[in-house]
């Protein structure tokens, strides 16, 4: 019976880290090689004690560990090959570049009942601690929860997770055209619980399971690794932007036409929300809407974001159907159905399946103290050449940042403070 193991090392490979992180990587390493960059852990789940669950002796071994991988000749082959949208991706220089590569140092405390785990170092080098240090922290998580149990209840937790993914599938067949993709590595319960959840997909569902945002296991069962670009890009250069007139503006379109140059029409998906998807659309050029392919959904409504893209198109002149929005933020099966027929005949979709899909283990309740279910943790660029760092979104409950610096924020892009996020009934 599958189980969550304790005798090897979380993270077994640096190609573990999602895809965005070598796309966005190549780009950091071609632009921005001067920038030291500071991340920081935020759990969001209100009331889970980290510093009283996790030990922070095997969570030290565990990063020490990841410091020590190395990318092998197998695995930089693999990112050389990657050409899913008709041009090579990654060049030499990048790749030879991953080879000599070690992750930066880290900083580690307990705060009273909390941990603060902070990754400081060159955004070329520290970027790719983001995934593997969530993925770490999630799973000691679950072998806490799971270490008092008998062998029985451990069994009983799994066996009732396969009950859960058998009910996904048999709901998903009876919907062939919704396509969707693993995005569930940096909240994923175990490593082999995210391997056995893409094994099952590739073999129940091969014409809808596209793939994986964990690069290693895209490698393994020969899916499209998945993944274009995160917050954090337009979060630090933002900040690298400010005291220029404008400089939200001009960092995204230093972003916008710097990401286009680099990768052209294959990796054209927006990720609009980092200061909220009106001020984005706002200040995007009819032209760049319409090149581009699509635009990723990640906080907020996701009809209301879907029907205002559509509007927007519309206003334009460009046919919605030729483009694409993939869903990824807090999705269930029931929010992926119901969006899909919601949508669908009138915008392309796809879904970026992530905590639900990878971490469904438990009741999502509170028992003794403890929260048995996933937990809501981000590593979020902090700082960017010492400055302060912030990220709006479409949801303010998200918000990152110094409480002066949303504050600023806020008003360089005329952020209504008093939005709610409206929560989608299903």
């Amino acid at each position: 019976m599958l189980t969550v193991p304790t005798d090897r090392p979380i993270v077994s490979s640096l190609l573990e880290a999602d895809f965005y992180k070598f796309t966005m990587g190549q780009f950091v390493w071609n632009n921005y090689q001067d920038v030291n960059v500071t991340g920081a852990l935020r759990c969001r789940t209100k009331g889970v004690r980290l510093g009283e669950i996790i030990d922070l002796g095997q969570l030290r071994e565990e990063l020490d560990h990841i410091r020590t991988l190395r990318f092998n000749n197998s695995q930089l082959h693999y990112l050389r090959g990657t050409n899913e949208y008709g041009n090579r991706m990654f060049h030499e220089p990048y790749l030879e570049f991953l080879r000599a590569m070690s992750l930066p140092e880290y900083n580690l405390e307990k705060v009273g009942p909390d941990i603060r785990l902070e990754f400081g170092g060159p955004w070329s080098t520290q970027k790719y601690q983001e995934t593997l240090g969530l993925s770490i922290v999630d799973e000691l998580y679950t072998r806490a929860l799971m270490k008092p149990l008998s062998r029985f209840e451990r069994e009983t937790v799994m066996a009732r997770a396969c009950v859960r993914l058998a009910e996904k599938i048999k709901i998903l067949r009876g919907y062939p055209d919704i396509f969707f993709s693993d995005f569930g590595t940096r909240r994923r319960a175990f490593a082999e619980w995210q391997t056995y959840v893409n094994e099952v997909l590739c073999a129940e569902l091969p014409s809808q399971f596209l793939g994986s945002s964990n690069t290693d296991l895209a490698m393994r069962f020969g899916t499209v690794p998945m993944g274009t670009s995160a917050h954090e890009l337009q979060m630090v250069v933002a900040g690298l932007r400010q005291g220029q007139k404008d400089w939200l503006k001009v960092s995204q379109q230093e972003v916008v036409e710097g990401w286009w140059q680099q990768y052209g029409y294959g990796l054209s998906i927006f990720l609009p929300d980092t200061y909220g998807s009106e001020f984005f659309f706002d200040n995007l050029t009819p032209q760049e809407l319409s090149k581009w392919k699509g635009a990723r959904w990640d906080s907020g409504d996701p009809f209301v974001f879907g029907d205002k893209l559509i509007a927007r198109y519309e206003k334009h002149g460009i046919d919605p159907k030729t483009k694409l929005i993939v869903f990824s933020d807090g999705l269930d099966i029931a929010a992926i159905v119901k969006l899909h027929t919601y949508f669908n005949g009138r915008i392309k979709t796809s879904y970026g399946w992530g905590t639900n899909l990878t971490n469904d283990l438990w009741d999502n309740a509170w028992h003794n103290g403890l929260w048995y279910g996933p937990l809501s943790l981000v590593i979020k660029p902090a700082t960017a050449n010492g400055r302060g760092l912030v990220k709006l979104s479409d949801n303010p409950e998200k918000a990152t940042g110094r409480p002066e610096d949303i504050e600023r924020y806020m008003q360089a892009v005329g952020y209504d403070r008093n939005t709610k996020h409206v929560a989608c009934v299903y």
